[in-house]
C-alpha cells in the first residue's frame, strides 16, 4: 500500500474520493470513519460526499477532521502481498479465534444474570456464536484456498474473490445486528464489571472486523482486480 497523499488539499478533492480509497491511503482515517459510523469496509465504494449526506454529517467538518490526521502516528500494514496476507492472518484471523469464545462466555453470563434488565443484550450470545461459526468457515476458506492461490499467482480469481466479498457483506449485517442488540455498546449506568468487559470486547470485535474487511476489500483484493468482477 502506498500513501500517495497524506492529506488531500481541499474538501472538494476529498469529497469525491470513496471511503475505501481514503481508508487505504490515509492511515488513521478508519478511526474517524468508525467515530461517525461510516461503513468504509463493505460500503467502501461510496464517495465521502454521499456517505456524509446519508448520515446528515457536515462535510466540511468531516473533511477537516480527516485532513488534520498525522499519518506518521498510525501503523501502516505491509505493502507487499505476502507480508500483507501474513499480517491479516496473524492480526485478525488469529485474534478473532482467540477473542470470540470469551465474548460468547461473557454474553451468556450477562444475559443469565441480567435477563430482567430493560437494557440487557438478550440474544447476544447466540449472535456471537453465529458470528464465530460463520467467520471461522470464511477464514478457513481464505487460508486454505484463496490466499494460497494469490501467493501462487493463480489466474481466474474472480469467482473466489466475489464469494469472499459477498460473505464480507454478510459479516457486516451480523455486526449491525450485534450493535443493535447492545444499543451501540452503550452501557446502562448500573452495568456490572462483566457487562462492561463484554461491551469493551464487542466494541473491539466490531472495530477489528471492520479493519479486517477493509484491508481485504480495499487493499488486497484490488491487486487481483484484473480477474475479479466489479460491482
Amino acid at each position: 500500500m502506498t500513501i500517495s497523499e497524506p492529506a488531500p488539499a481541499t474538501t472538494e478533492a476529498l469529497a469525491q474520493r470513496t471511503l475505501g480509497d481514503i481508508a487505504s491511503q490515509l492511515p488513521g482515517a478508519t478511526a474517524v470513519f468508525r467515530k461517525y459510523k461510516l461503513d468504509f469496509c463493505c460500503g467502501g465504494n461510496v464517495a465521502l460526499r454521499e456517505a456524509a449526506a446519508r448520515k446528515s454529517l457536515p462535510l466540511d467538518a468531516l473533511a477537516a477532521e480527516l485532513r488534520a490526521i498525522d499519518p506518521a502516528g498510525y501503523a501502516v500494514p505491509p505493502d507487499a502481498t505476502e507480508p500483507l496476507i501474513a499480517h491479516i492472518v496473524q492480526r485478525y484471523h488469529q485474534v478473532h479465534r482467540r477473542e470470540l469464545p470469551e465474548l460468547v462466555r461473557l454474553a451468556t453470563r450477562v444475559e443469565a444474570v441480567h435477563r430482567q434488565h430493560p437494557e440487557a443484550p438478550l440474544g447476544l450470545a447466540d449472535a456471537l456464536k453465529e458470528m464465530a461459526l460463520e467467520l471461522e468457515a470464511h477464514m478457513q476458506k481464505e487460508e486454505a484456498v484463496l490466499f494460497p492461490m494469490m501467493s501462487a499467482g493463480t489466474a481466474m480469481l474472480g469467482q473466489p474473490i466475489a464469494v469472499m466479498r459477498h460473505e464480507h457483506d454478510e459479516h457486516g449485517e451480523r455486526l449491525r445486528h450485534i450493535e443493535a442488540l447492545t444499543h451501540q455498546t452503550e452501557l446502562p449506568a448500573d452495568a456490572c464489571p462483566t457487562w462492561r468487559a463484554l461491551y469493551v470486547g464487542v466494541r473491539k470485535l466490531i472495530d477489528d472486523l471492520m479493519e479486517h474487511i477493509h484491508l481485504e476489500n480495499n487493499v488486497l483484493f484490488p491487486r487481483f482486480a484484473t480477474t475479479a468482477p466489479t460491482h
